[in-house]
Order: C-alpha cells, then structure tokens, then sequence
C-alpha cells in the first residue's frame, strides 16, 4: 500500500475496522510504563483511525492526536471526540513548545520523511524530563504475518525486500540516543493479528492493492496462511513490537 497521506485516506474505514486495536497490547504497555493518568498530557503521532486515543482519554489524560492523512484524522476525531485531533506530521500546529508530557509513536516513526527532524520535533514539544515513547514491529524472525509475505514472494518467485534496519533489538534505541533522548525502558510484547475468515484474511493483507492484485493473488494468500488457520476457520497470527521509553533532559 502507498505510505501516502491520501493512500492512507483510501483505506481509513477497513484499516480501522482490521486492523485498528491491533497493536493495543503494546499501547496499554506504553501507558503503564510511562504512568499515563489524569493532568497527563500525551500526544500521539501517527494516530490513525483514533483507538489509541481513545485509550488514553479512558485514563483521564488530556490526548492529542496527529496523523498526516485527512480520512484517518476524521475517522479519530468520530472514535475520540474529547481529544484534538490534527492533520499534519511530527510538527504539531498549535503545541507550545515544552507542552507535552508524553509523546507516543506506535508503528509509525518509519513513515518520518527524515527521522532526524522528527526526533528534533518530540524534543522540542516534550517539556523537561517529558518521555518518548515508541512500539514498532520486532524482527521478521519474531512475526507471523513476515512468515506469510515470504511465503507470498516465493510463490512469486520475487526476492524479499530488505528488513529495515529500524526493527532489530536496540536499533530504535540507538537512533534516539544519538538525538540527545536517555533510554531507561524497553521490552517486547506480543500483538497477535487475528481475521475472522478468508476474506477477511484477503482484504487485511492486501489492504490498498487494486482489485485485479487482488483476485490474482486471493488463493496464493489463504495457501501462504493456511498454518496459521485456527479450529473456527479463522486465522490468528503471533507478533511481537519492541517498545522502549526515552527521556528529554
């Protein structure tokens, strides 16, 4: 699918309804580590369709939300109504600088047009002492759903594209050490992804892709998954996300 804001827009509604809790088990972590309660405020770049807001106004924080892709936002601004939510990237319209006590980014620093500026901008919202904190995807070796699209360019007879080197052990940490961050936590978690049936299993993996990908590939993908098929005819996926806190001076 296209990294772009409007390939994203495309998609809102079955993202939101496939894959939008996904990555709440690494969320709920983050919350806990960084003690996300009332007079918190915690903003949250790359918000998507809003579920992770959502979670933090349950806590009584005080949330707000960025996402560059104007369905996204929309369909965050429906979920959680009491947050604010904006359409932009890691520069935040409207936030003073040293406002935020808590700047999360799930799954989405690797869709940063340049990770340095990105790391500049949490620096320069968070307040003293404010934490940053990231889950992305572990390794492929630790990842389901990696099994299935190696499987997938096999039967295509494609070379697998390159592991970006954002989602091996320490390397997130790494990258925000040297932007002047302290890391003091981190860890893995498990996210597994679950589709109720086969289309259900189509449609998620092949979200964005045009319909004739679509229909060419349909059995190539439920023979990719077939050991992940559950009793109910399902499909359950384990994953795991490295998650990590980092400090501002």
């Amino acid at each position: 699918m296209a990294e772009a804001p409007d390939g994203w827009s495309e998609v809102a509604p079955v993202w939101a309804r496939l894959w939008g809790s996904f990555a709440e088990p690494a969320q709920r972590v983050l919350m806990t580590v960084c003690a996300v309660g009332p007079e918190v405020r915690v903003l949250d770049v790359g918000c998507g369709s809003g579920e992770f807001l959502t979670l933090l106004v349950s806590a009584g924080a005080t949330a707000v939300g960025i996402d560059p892709a104007p369905e996204m936002v929309a369909a965050a601004r429906l979920r959680a109504p009491t947050a604010v939510v904006r359409e932009g990237s890691w520069e935040v319209p409207g936030l003073d600088d040293g406002s935020v006590d808590v700047i999360t980014a799930v799954n989405s620093i690797q869709f940063a047009e340049d990770l340095d500026d990105a790391l500049a901008q949490a620096a320069r919202l968070l307040r003293s002492g404010g934490v940053l904190a990231m889950a992305n995807w572990a390794e492929a070796a630790l990842n389901d759903l990696d099994a299935v699209n190696s499987a997938l360019a096999a039967e295509a007879g494609e070379e697998e594209l390159p592991e970006s080197p954002l989602r091996g052990p320490g390397a997130l940490e790494a990258l925000v050490t040297s932007a002047g961050f302290a890391v003091e936590d981190s860890g893995l978690v498990s996210c597994p992804w679950l589709a109720a049936n086969d289309a259900e299993l189509v449609t998620g993996l092949l979200l964005g892709e045009d319909p004739s990908v679509v229909r060419d590939l349909h059995d190539d993908v439920l023979a990719a998954a077939a050991p992940f098929r559950t009793a109910d005819g399902g499909y359950r996926f384990e994953n795991s996300f490295r998650w990590f806190t980092a400090r501002r001076p």
